[in-house]
């Protein structure tokens, strides 16, 4: 393909949540006194964590909204504590945030792989993270200058894998569909979105998973392997 336009998806895909939010939610457990509560942290980490993939699951499928998932996501932790207080959660949910900026984590291979990118595609972020934690990941982790806009499904009205904010995306960034191609970790929100409004996919997978459906226009292990495809 004669590609010239790249959306990349940041989560995970060159911003290290797993690991950055990690190491923000074993700072929680300690600072809010969840040690108490848990027996250890990993115990309060898979108490935490199901919760908050299925209120990301219901937002990406607009199921419930913004609110909800910052809200019910903390007040579930609360409530072990015998706390059911929405600002009490909201407080905790800030603070967390907060935290998460302030890690530089990133995917290995990211920098090098956007050095080599940048001087023949214009890249653009498409995420369905918040605007205003976003924008500080990408400033703090070094990643902000390589990217010529950051389009987010706050921008949209609606998330990925929605065929509606990869168009939104095409259309904001004067991209053509053809001339374009997704890279992103995620099958669902950033494979399978864009190969519904088709677009190119590169999927990062890099344990290997099997593809359900339809086979990715390009699948890699690591970032690395994307020189060979670009």
């Amino acid at each position: 393909m004669k590609c010239k336009n790249l959306f990349i998806d940041l989560d995970d895909t060159l911003w290290d949540t797993y690991h950055n939010n990690k190491e923000c939610l074993k700072e929680i457990y300690t600072d809010y006194g969840f040690n108490s509560y848990f027996g250890s942290f990993e115990a309060f980490y898979d108490y935490y964590m199901p919760n908050n993939l299925r209120l990301w699951n219901q937002y990406r499928n607009h199921e419930i909204d913004r609110q909800t998932l910052i809200t019910e996501r903390f007040r579930h932790v609360l409530l072990v504590k015998g706390i059911d207080d929405k600002g009490s959660a909201l407080q905790l949910n800030h603070d967390f945030l907060e935290r998460t900026t302030t890690k530089t984590q990133l995917i290995p291979g990211a920098i090098d792989l956007l050095e080599y990118l940048r001087p023949f595609y214009k890249m653009y972020i498409l995420s369905n993270g918040f605007r205003e934690v976003q924008s500080r990941k990408l400033f703090n982790s070094g990643l902000a200058s390589y990217f010529h806009r950051m389009i987010l499904s706050e921008d949209a009205n609606i998330q990925k894998p929605h065929k509606k904010i990869f168009d939104f995306a095409l259309i904001n960034t004067n991209s053509r569909r053809s001339e374009t191609l997704m890279i992103g970790d995620s099958w669902e929100a950033d494979v399978v979105g864009a190969y519904n409004a088709r677009i190119a996919q590169v999927w990062l997978n890099p344990e290997g998973l099997p593809a359900k459906g339809f086979t990715p226009t390009y699948t890699v292990r690591s970032l690395a392997e994307i020189k060979d495809i670009l």
